[in-house]
């Protein structure tokens, strides 16, 4: 095999799968753990590997994410393969949600059956700890009484009887209402968000930008690019994961992971 050993002699080295076109493939059979070790094996395989929209991320693309998700509008925040594929790995856990919310074969969309007097959440597959973290929330179907995104802990609820802002209820999590502007956490509204005279509601379709800073320890939100505001300050030093409650039948919400934020 030809798996990263530093020790290779430099002949060995430059008997690279880069010396037949036709062995680039073989990259697109390895996890994602061992194009991270062979990224580290030489220049060469690193600054080809570097190159996030190269056939190795495509064909990679092609087998995890559904033809549906590739040719949508739905990824255009993530322009690569690579970071379609990053979005993928991020996107919805079908095993760490409400029983009344499926995952659609997209991969990034949930849908929340028409269950009537029940409250329902879902949760990312990837929490955070370290570092800054953004991605997109779209609610693409009506908003209902109560519509919130945001974050919580593995600890934090899913479903609940009636209709109520279920992310922000505990201690466990914080959210924004997107129906009535309310930021909510500990069962208690926090205050408006954002801070603007007649701020305008969510209209449904709009991207909404989560920005998470585990090292300033804030929560801050972004529409049509334009920063908002930290709408939270002093999180806890525990793993975070994005979040989403809704009461709306048939209600859909989709989730990008973009990666770091870009300042400016």
């Amino acid at each position: 095999m030809f798996l990263a050993d530093p020790s290779w002699g430099s002949q060995q080295l430059r008997f690279s799968i880069l010396s037949n076109t036709r062995n680039i493939h073989c990259f697109s059979y390895l996890d994602l753990h061992d194009l991270r070790n062979c990224s580290l094996v030489c220049k060469r395989w690193y600054c080809f590997l570097n190159d996030e929209n190269n056939d190795v991320w495509r064909l990679h693309c092609i087998r995890k994410l559904a033809e549906e998700a590739l040719k949508s509008d739905l990824l255009s925040s993530v322009p690569t393969y690579k970071a379609k594929l990053r979005a993928f790995y991020h996107a919805w856990n079908p095993n760490d949600c409400s029983r009344n919310v499926y995952i659609k074969p997209n991969g990034f969309t949930l849908h929340r059956n028409p269950v009537a007097q029940s409250t329902d959440a879902a949760r990312g597959k990837i929490g955070f700890r370290h570092g800054r973290h953004a991605w997109e929330f779209i609610w693409e179907g009506p908003l209902g009484t109560v519509a919130v995104i945001g974050i919580a802990t593995k600890e934090a609820p899913l479903q609940c009887h009636g209709y109520v802002a279920l992310l922000g209820s505990d201690e466990q999590s914080w959210g924004w209402n997107l129906v009535d502007n309310h930021l909510l956490h500990n069962g208690d509204s926090q205050g408006n968000y954002p801070l603007l005279n007649n701020a305008p509601k969510y209209q449904v379709g709009e991207r909404i930008r989560v920005i998470l800073d585990c090292d300033d320890n804030t929560l801050s939100f972004e529409k049509n690019y334009e920063f908002l505001g930290v709408a939270f300050r002093g999180l806890p030093d525990r793993k975070l994961y994005p979040s989403v409650s809704a009461v709306y039948g048939n209600t859909e919400v989709s989730m990008v992971y973009l990666g770091p934020p870009l300042d400016g």
